[in-house]
C-alpha cells in the first residue's frame, strides 16, 4: 500500500508539473519567422516583459531601432513594425538580411552583456 501511495504522489507531482509547465508558455510569444518560406528551425520563444526586466532596458530603440540614410536616428522607435518591414530575407546594399539582423541584435548583445541565451537551441525552442 506504502508503493501505491508514493506511486501516487509522484503521478500527481509530475502531472502538476506538466500542467502548470504547458501554461507557463501562454504569456511568451515566438518571434515571427514566416518570412523565411520554410525555417529550418523554429521561431525564438521570448518574453518581451521578462526580457525589459531582466535587462533593465529602458530605451526601445536599443532594440526597435530607426536608422535614416544609415545612420540612427536616437529617439525614434521602429515599435510596432515587424523586423522584416525593413530587413529582408536576402542581403541587400542598404540594410543587414533578416537572419543576420537577428543573431547581431539578439545574440550580438547577449554575448556583449555576457547574459543570455547563445546558443541555437537556447532560443529556438520546439
Amino acid at each position: 500500500m506504502r508503493k501505491k501511495g508514493l506511486y501516487v504522489i509522484v503521478m500527481m507531482a509530475l502531472f502538476s508539473w506538466a500542467w502548470v509547465s504547458s501554461y507557463s508558455d501562454e504569456e511568451k510569444t515566438r518571434i515571427d519567422n514566416e518570412e523565411f518560406g520554410n525555417p529550418k528551425r523554429v521561431a525564438c520563444v521570448y518574453d518581451h516583459d521578462e526580457h525589459m526586466e531582466a535587462s533593465e532596458l529602458e530605451e526601445c530603440n536599443v532594440c526597435h531601432h530607426l536608422y535614416e540614410d544609415g545612420k540612427k536616428v536616437e529617439d525614434e522607435t521602429s515599435e510596432g513594425e515587424s523586423c522584416a518591414e525593413c530587413h529582408e530575407v536576402n542581403s541587400s546594399e542598404d540594410t543587414l538580411p533578416l537572419r543576420k539582423a537577428y543573431h547581431t541584435r539578439c545574440k550580438g548583445c547577449h554575448m556583449t552583456e555576457k547574459a543570455g541565451p547563445i546558443l541555437c537551441g537556447e532560443c529556438h525552442q520546439r
